[in-house]
């Protein structure tokens, strides 16, 4: 199964808008950065691996000024690995995360089954949630608790609130991610 990587992320910013690598780093910062973190050294070495890998490619930018800048673009093998990496769904324990960057490359590159990951996540965090309330009705349903017990019922209560925001979120993306897979061409 696949597990998220800065070289997916990497690749659909530079779908998003070919860059050279200072800007790409910056882009990145001030975007997929929020949720996916990356030093610049990191990023250069990555940029260097797809390259190698034949998914991307660095010319000249006639635009550069003064500094010689390589503006990178993505090649057709580049587009095939990032189409395979979303189609696949993520096991790395990583996974609402990653379909972070999935929903973003959807949005490039077009409907890939993000729609069967989220769902299959929906799945795991109803699932998690129900033994979270199961937990709190078992374990925390006493008036008279100490304050460890209150303590760790915060603690649960923080579980269950992060589980009811994320599926309220996901029950907003799913229907797009539906209706965009009935619009794509056949």
């Amino acid at each position: 199964m696949a597990p998220m990587s800065i070289q997916h992320a990497l690749l659909t910013s530079l779908l998003e808008k070919p860059s050279s690598g200072y800007d790409l780093a910056r882009r990145f910062d001030k975007s997929i950065g929020y949720f996916w973190h990356a030093s610049h050294q990191q990023i250069y070495r990555e940029l260097g691996r797809m390259a190698e890998a034949g998914w991307i490619v660095a010319s000249d930018d006639e635009e550069g000024g003064k500094r010689r800048r390589r503006l990178y673009q993505v090649l057709a093998p580049g587009q095939d690995e990032l189409a395979r990496w979303v189609s696949e769904p993520t096991t790395d324990g990583d996974a609402s995360r990653a379909l972070l960057i999935k929903l973003r490359a959807e949005s490039v590159i077009g409907p890939h089954g993000v729609d069967r990951e989220l769902r299959r996540l929906i799945a795991e965090h109803r699932a998690k949630l129900d033994t979270y309330l199961e937990i709190e009705q078992r374990d925390f349903a006493a008036s008279d608790m100490s304050i460890a017990q209150k303590l760790q019922h915060a603690v649960l209560r923080g579980g269950i609130m992060t589980e009811r925001g994320w599926l309220e979120w996901a029950g907003e993306v799913l229907p797009i991610l539906e209706t965009a897979g009935r619009s794509a061409p056949q």
